[in-house]
């Protein structure tokens, strides 16, 4: 599932791609995504604001695209509603987003909502994290249509 959804952000949005987007991990807790800082630089020589915004965006939708998958739905009708980046800290380092998987609860409501109303929202949160240190917070509310 992790390939097939790499292969979906490189062919349909192929800013990704040029961001040089991989998806490293994925468990129970977390999605863990990451760009290289070089093609994502600004002119302090630290991250563009830019690229972590998409990649906070980028990553809390991927997270929607697997939690509809597993749930058995094959939605590719997910847009992000609303949301909130905090930037607490510059980024020097390649970086690394880890968008956390909301609670077994919360996914379980989504799951009915999807099955009696097809359509459903769903609030997700990004940290981009350096050195122990939290760098961006991300607040994002996606909805999935069926």
């Amino acid at each position: 599932m992790i390939q097939e959804l790499q292969n979906k952000l490189y062919n349909e949005i192929p800013l990704t791609k040029m961001m040089e987007l991989q998806i490293k991990d994925y468990n129970i807790n977390e999605l863990i995504t990451t760009v290289p800082l070089e093609p994502n630089i600004n002119d302090k020589g630290t991250a563009f604001g830019g690229s972590l915004s998409t990649l906070s965006i980028i990553s809390a939708w991927s997270l929607c695209w697997l939690i509809s998958k597993e749930l058995g739905f094959d939605s590719n009708n997910i847009v992000i509603i609303k949301n909130e980046t905090s930037f607490r800290k510059p980024v020097t380092n390649d970086i690394i987003c880890h968008t956390k998987k909301p609670l077994l609860q919360e996914i379980k409501i989504l799951k009915q909502k999807l099955e009696n109303k097809k359509s459903a929202s769903i609030k997700i949160e990004s940290q981009i994290i350096e050195e122990g240190k939290i760098c961006v917070d991300f607040v994002g509310y996606y909805v999935i249509k069926v």
